[in-house]
């Protein structure tokens, strides 16, 4: 079974070429995002007082996850949940993910150069039915079937870091509004994907901001 931040950079990455869809800093705050949001469906975090408090310390057995885990239960302070995202939103958390996904057969790995000098890697897909299996679920639900707890955070985190627009261009914005704000979970998993969700957005239009400046 994949993670949340797994089926995010599934969508975020081109089938055939395997190269991003969007910029890294908006991909990584989009991983942190999924993080916060699957720990919080699997009741291990929630919200008081607007702020990430650790409800369940108990490992998930996923190290991608039990490592914030561990680390927000460690933490003397109460955080909110954008100041998580920007803790969480790293490049070496991405490429933990998807070489993850490589070791499992669904990515493949290869290595290039650009110009024959400048070092990249490209990720295409190797076995595609894993993400036309997140594809399928993430259509219905924007065609109208009820989401599930997971797939809420799912779309929202797409959406806040504007994922949807490349992977479901031709999806209803007014849809994905009611998907975020309907509360289909219950009250404390949805104030906690909301806050998720601003806290993604937040971190990307502060990213496009600096890099519209500089």
């Amino acid at each position: 079974m994949t993670t949340i931040a797994e089926e995010v950079l599934l969508l975020a990455y081109g089938e055939q070429d395997g190269k991003q869809l969007i910029g890294s800093t908006e991909l990584d705050a989009a991983i942190g995002g999924a993080l916060l949001g699957e720990l919080a469906v699997t009741g291990r975090i929630d919200l008081a007082d607007k702020k990430v408090v650790v409800r369940d310390a108990t490992p998930l057995g996923d190290e991608e996850l039990d490592a914030p885990l561990e680390r927000m239960a460690a933490e003397a302070k109460a955080r909110k949940p954008e100041w998580w995202v920007q803790r969480l939103q790293t490049g070496k958390v991405r490429k933990r993910l998807l070489t993850r996904l490589a070791e499992r057969g669904v990515l493949d790995e290869e290595r290039y150069r650009t110009l024959g000098i400048f070092p990249g890697t490209r990720y295409p897909e190797r076995d595609p039915r894993v993400e036309l299996e997140i594809r399928e679920r993430v259509r219905n639900v924007l065609a109208g079937a009820t989401p599930d707890e997971r797939i809420t955070v799912l779309i929202a985190v797409l959406h806040a870091a504007k994922i949807d627009r490349k992977a479901f261009p031709d999806a209803s914005k007014e849809r994905i509004k009611e998907i975020i704000e309907g509360g289909w979970a219950g009250k404390a998993v949805s104030d906690t994907i909301a806050a998720v969700n601003a806290a993604v957005m937040a971190t990307v239009i502060a990213a496009t901001v600096v890099t519209t400046t500089s």
